[in-house]
């Protein structure tokens, strides 16, 4: 009897993932076809895009690759939409594998496309990709942290507004960059309290919390901004970190300027990734923190304190939302605006889902929104016919596509948004 339901359950599971495979390679063909007819058909044939990888002060000047850019695009369209026929008829199972193809492919149609008669620095687009996903990364990290242990935190909007208005007065004031972050990251620190005390010790609503404190922090913010900033403009200007090229490696072509000639902050981010990965996965707290997000109740049977790992993960994914919001003043402009966050905690809990709940999948995902919002400046510096708008759309959709489960289920923590009470 068993055996029986347990093979009608193994079938349909089979028949469904055949379905989702057809259903997926299908859509990958028809794209493809699009691409080829819109991007290569329609294009002129002595039409030419040009790529750059270096900028007028780099020591050593590569060469600038001229690429046909109907050609390019004819090739690039078949390979997507061979790719569709293999995953139609084969499969392929590992779901990142699959996105990242379709999306490099898909990115370096329209990035051809879109430079016809022009022609874009590669190496300086890659940079400010880096720069601008360091905020979803860090937010992202936050997020994990949060729900790893079981408890939700949409607050990362405001902790990261919080901190970077923080982190400008007390920059103005000081003087000291250094000081002014560690006071962003305290802000950061004291909100997630908050946070933890309404969802563990008071048993609230975890979402409700998490918006209370977005809408606290938006009107204090722009009340303080409006009586205060506004009248006293030195103390909006707290200044921005200076690169700090690392000797020798930032003078590798293309991947030097990318990666090794950046302010502190951004190497910051970058460690706390494999920092935090690391901590998860390798060390006993990570393991206890894993085990509360998917059961508590096993673990505080173990002997684990359930409350302790909570409070503790909560504030410390306050202190790296914190570090995301002070990324925006203390590394960028130097300054507080109204609303400056402009969605980015919002955007950082997509790409913690888009990554499956890991650092190093939403660090790929924080590429993707850094690299969408990058390219949409650049292509209305290039006077783009696709509106910007159209542009920003593209990492939402695509991550529309992953929580749909088209390429790929992703399952978060058992235990996440509930309440533990301990029997």
């Amino acid at each position: 009897m068993f055996g029986m339901v347990a093979t009608s359950v193994a079938h349909k599971t089979a028949d469904f993932a055949q379905r989702r495979r057809w259903i997926v390679g299908g859509v990958i063909v028809v794209v493809g076809l699009l691409a080829l007819w819109f991007f290569a058909i329609q294009v002129p044939a002595d039409e030419l895009s040009k790529y750059r990888f270096s900028g007028g002060g780099d020591a050593v000047q590569l060469p600038v690759v001229e690429l046909p850019t109907a050609a390019t695009n004819w090739i690039l369209s078949l390979l997507l939409i061979g790719f569709g026929v293999y995953h139609l008829v084969r499969g392929l199972t590992n779901s990142a594998v699959l996105f990242g193809v379709i999306a490099f492919l898909l990115l370096a149609i329209f990035l051809t496309w879109s430079i016809r008669g022009a022609s874009l620095n590669l190496t300086g687009l890659m940079e400010s990709t880096l720069i601008r996903s360091i905020p979803f990364l860090l937010g992202a990290l936050s997020g994990i942290m949060c729900e790893r242990s079981g408890i939700i935190n949409i607050a990362i909007e405001g902790m990261m507004l919080t901190a970077a208005f923080v982190s400008v007065i007390v920059g103005a004031l000081t003087g000291n960059l250094w000081i002014a972050l560690v006071a962003g990251v305290l802000s950061g620190a004291l909100i997630a309290g908050v946070h933890a005390v309404f969802s563990i010790q008071f048993k609230v609503d975890q979402i409700i919390s998490g918006t209370v404190i977005n809408i606290f922090a938006v009107g204090l913010t722009n009340f303080l901004n409006l009586r205060w900033l506004t009248t006293n403009q030195e103390l909006n200007n707290s200044g921005v970190f200076a690169k700090v090229p690392i000797p020798f490696l930032a003078d590798i072509p293309v991947l030097g300027t990318i990666l090794f000639n950046q302010i502190a902050l951004v190497y910051i981010a970058l460690i706390l990734m494999f920092a935090v990965n690391f901590l998860l996965y390798k060390t006993r707290w990570g393991l206890r923190t894993r085990a509360v997000g998917e059961h508590p109740k096993a673990a505080d049977t173990l002997g684990v304190n359930v409350f302790k790992i909570r409070y503790v993960n909560v504030i410390l994914a306050g202190m790296l939302a914190a570090l995301g919001g002070a990324f925006l003043t203390l590394g960028s402009v130097g300054r507080f605006d109204k609303l400056m966050t402009n969605g980015r905690g919002f955007i950082a809990l997509a790409a913690m889902i888009f990554g499956n709940w890991n650092p190093f999948g939403s660090f790929g995902a924080s590429l993707l929104f850094g690299f969408m919002d990058s390219l949409q400046l650049k292509l209305q510096i290039l006077t783009s016919v696709i509106p910007s708008e159209i542009l920003l759309m593209a990492p939402y959709l695509a991550t529309m596509i992953v929580l749909a489960g088209v390429v790929g289920r992703v399952r978060p923590p058992a235990a996440e948004g509930i309440p533990y009470e301990k029997q």
